[in-house]
């Protein structure tokens, strides 16, 4: 037991340490970025704190990098301090040597996918709303629940409130759909009901549409217009709209099966947010893959040479694994792949490419 808090403590420390370089890496590379994309009007402060609303992110997607290079620095120090040698000439295999580190990712995947999930969720939204602050002087946001869809578009002369019953799967076109238009730092000032609205070229055209100044001293019913065609301009895009809904990474796992459902109930597929939840499930085990890659090549004696091919061979198998994980999660999304086979078998087959791996170094 004392031997596996000894290799656990010191993964642990090592994750840490890398984890803090990338993240120092990666605060500076997007603070570069986030200056070159705006203008002179964003204070230095306020790019700083976008920085720091992305960062998260990032990091929560090289996570797997991180944690093989972890893996590689632990078992390369091990090996050449000959810590190695001494724990299997005391009866200690190499499978038992990785039990430390193998629980230290499990609990590192855990915590990553129970709390830094929520969190990534969190700051990715208000990094996407401060940014749109900054570019466009206002945000757009889009909220889908039991009662329906709704939008928000700002401009110059106000904000719109939208909502619909249903819509189609990419969100151009909204069915029983209601505006509210508000005037800029102040109330209501017309409300349109139609039974359709599509988005094409910047613009909402209404179909079957009926309009009701919301003016005080006026009789809304009595003024009431009715229009077979009405448009009305829009700041949202189809991009700006799947972004809004379509980016998974930006709900917290915790309330991602609720909003799947809403979603569906919506008019929207859901596919792609039921492969992401189960992606992020199935994070802690692809960890751990990780770990087992970086040690299956790194865990022999420093004194048999190859040090260097060793660790590059780590690397780009888990590079190799990693994107064949991603290509997977894309074939799911398409509908190729259930989402449970897309999510849960790259990693699993990692796990035992990489057991296969070591053991039959260890039985060499």
């Amino acid at each position: 037991m004392t031997l596996h808090l000894y290799f656990a403590r010191r993964f642990l420390w090592t994750f840490l340490a890398i984890f803090g370089i990338f993240f120092l890496f990666q605060v500076l590379l997007d603070l570069v970025e986030q200056i070159r994309r705006l203008d002179n009007s964003v204070s230095f402060g306020e790019v700083m704190k976008l920085t720091l609303l992305n960062t998260p992110e990032g990091m929560y997607q090289i996570l797997p990098l991180v944690m093989i290079l972890s893996s590689i620095a632990l078992f390369v120090a091990l090996a050449r301090s000959s810590e190695l040698v001494v724990a299997r000439a005391a009866g200690r295999s190499g499978l038992a040597a990785l039990v430390g580190p193998i629980v230290v990712a499990a609990v590192i995947g855990g915590l990553a996918v129970a709390m830094g999930n929520p969190i990534v969720a969190a700051t990715s939204k208000a990094y996407s709303d401060l940014r749109e602050t900054y570019r466009n002087g206002g945000t757009s946001a889009l909220s889908i629940g039991a009662e329906g869809l709704w939008l928000r578009q700002s401009d110059p002369r106000g904000q719109t409130v939208i909502r619909a019953a249903r819509a189609n799967t990419n969100g151009t076109v909204l069915y029983d759909v209601m505006f509210v238009a508000y005037a800029e730092g102040g109330g209501p000032v017309r409300r349109i009901e139609a039974a359709e609205a599509e988005l094409a070229d910047g613009a909402w055209t209404l179909r079957e549409a009926k309009v009701w100044p919301l003016v005080a001293g006026v009789n809304p019913e009595t003024n009431s217009v009715l229009h077979d065609e009405l448009i009305v301009s829009s700041t949202l895009t189809e991009d700006s709209i799947k972004d809004r809904f379509g980016r998974p990474s930006a709900i917290s796992v915790w309330e991602l099966q609720g909003f799947i459902t809403d979603l569906e109930d919506a008019g929207f597929s859901a596919r792609r947010h039921a492969v992401w939840l189960q992606m992020e499930l199935a994070r802690p085990v692809f960890l751990i893959s990780m770990v087992l890659i970086g040690a299956a090549f790194t865990m022999r004696h420093s004194r048999m040479g190859g040090t260097g091919i060793a660790v590059l061979s780590a690397v780009l198998l888990g590079f190799s694994l990693y994107y064949v994980r991603n290509f997977a999660q894309i074939l799911g999304e398409n509908g190729q792949l259930n989402p449970l086979a897309a999510a849960w078998v790259p990693p699993l087959a990692s796990v035992l490419l990489a057991l296969g791996l070591i053991l039959h170094r260890e039985d060499g």
